[in-house]
């Protein structure tokens, strides 16, 4: 199996030396699609994915012999969250309405990546329009749980190695909790670092796509591909508090907060106690860990967030509700109906630019180069029937920030520990140095 025994970088080199051919590559992993996709339901089905596959090959086979430069990632095979407008392709968004209503003119985010070379390898299944409805994606760790949402399929396919890379979008946990649950790297970069057009909307406040990938390497390839913050960020002053007086070898180790115990405390007490072992295991790297009071107040974050992000839904949807309610889930309508009640006048993003503000505040007067906190409230819980939460996730894309998922495998646990590393507005390169260090410091019985 291409995607599973091999990374990404190395099918890339690969393909670009024609020590594999493209063509039969992508043969290869729809075959994997038919053979793995019929018991987890990472795709949305598509009975004419090979010839469409063998002419966007051709295309961009042509493309590279056009070019000046190499496509830096050419022949990349890529899953698409069905929110995701793709030219060729239907947009269901996961539901049942009409797919005429969804089309338009594809993302740029998509087309970012065909221009780099990347060949779309289909739409994957994501939740009915990102919410709570879970599509019928399985986990492919243990199919009888949970894979997260709402960017389920794209998590599951990457897990699943159907898939080198996929989308996904979060606007409260929906890249982040699903990389945590099926055991890969989530990205989610900076708000407003990757394009937004294209997609079917769900909050425009806080709409933040994002991928995921088997492999930090892997990760930081794409992102330094297509995000725009790549080349904005910069490091922190090394004069800061934590950073005076010490070794050059230290200076490679990031200094590291954590929120207040009270936020942290909404995820159960196995995955507290998870992230307390890899706490100390940091400590005895040397880390410095600062504890914080961040998200002191996190019911007033998620109570807004909440509010804002069903107003924004309810309007999005107001006109097809309107003729088309009935094929809407319970999730859904609900959610609908209590953004038709949320007054403008009681709307404002004062409170996001509170929190921006003293999350920078404190990673400048702490000497602070990230965050780390657990991925997920829970491990995937068992049945199809929820998705999990998203609590972990929330007041991170609340402030905007970027955050990544790397997951830890801890002897005794079912499934992978996903830890979250967060960092300051636009500086996911520097996130990127960071999570590198620590991977290794917080690895544990892994690989």
């Amino acid at each position: 199996m291409l995607c599973m025994n091999g990374r990404l970088l190395q099918i890339l080199e690969k393909l670009k030396r024609e020590e594999l051919d493209l063509f039969s590559y992508l043969d290869g992993l729809c075959d994997e699609i038919e053979q793995i996709d019929v018991n987890l339901h990472c795709f949305v089905e598509e009975p004419g994915r090979r010839l469409r596959l063998q002419n966007e090959a051709r295309t961009q086979l042509d493309r590279l012999k056009a070019a000046d430069r190499q496509l830096p990632l050419f022949g990349l095979a890529v899953g698409v969250k069905d929110i995701i407008r793709t030219e060729g392709l239907e947009t269901r968004c996961g539901s049942k309405l009409p797919p005429h209503l969804f089309a338009g003119q594809e993302a740029s985010l998509v087309s970012r990546l065909k221009e780099a070379g990347a060949i779309v390898l289909g739409k994957t299944e994501t939740t009915e329009f990102a919410w709570f409805q879970p599509g019928p994606t399985k986990n492919p760790i243990n199919p009888q749980h949970t894979p997260g949402g709402s960017s389920s399929g794209s998590a599951a396919a990457v897990a699943a190695g159907l898939a080198p890379v996929a989308l996904g979008t979060q606007t409260i946990g929906s890249v982040i909790r699903p990389a945590a649950y099926c055991g890969v790297v989530g990205v989610k970069p900076s708000i407003k670092s990757l394009p937004t057009d294209g997609i079917i909307p769900f909050s425009k406040s806080f709409d933040q796509p994002g991928f995921f990938t088997k492999d930090l390497d892997d990760a930081k390839l794409i992102a330094s591909v297509i995000c725009d913050e790549w080349t904005s960020g910069t490091k922190a002053d090394p004069l800061l508090p934590h950073k005076k007086n010490i070794s050059h070898q230290e200076t490679k180790t990031p200094v590291v907060a954590i929120p207040d115990e009270v936020f942290l405390r909404q995820a159960d007490i196995d995955i507290r106690d998870a992230f307390s072992a890899l706490l100390r295991a940091l400590e005895k790297r040397g880390v410095v860990i600062i504890k914080t009071k961040l998200f002191q107040n996190f019911n007033s974050i998620n109570e807004m967030h909440k509010k804002l992000a069903a107003k924004e839904f309810a309007d999005v949807h107001e006109a097809w509700y309107g003729k088309y309610g009935h094929l809407y889930s319970r999730h859904n309508e609900q959610l609908i109906r209590e953004g038709k009640a949320v007054a403008s006048h009681n709307i404002t993003l004062d409170l996001r630019s509170a929190v921006s503000l003293e999350l920078e505040s404190l990673m400048k007067q702490e000497g602070i180069d990230c965050w780390v906190s657990p991925a997920a409230t829970s491990l995937p819980p068992k049945g199809l029937e929820s998705t999990g939460s998203p609590l972990m996730n929330l007041p991170w894309t609340f402030a905007g920030v970027p955050c990544i998922s790397i997951p830890v495998n801890i002897s005794g646990m079912a499934f992978p520990f996903g830890m979250q590393i967060s960092g300051k507005m636009n500086g996911l390169k520097e996130l990127f140095e960071d999570a590198e260090v620590l991977k290794d410091f917080f690895r544990m019985d892994a690989d």
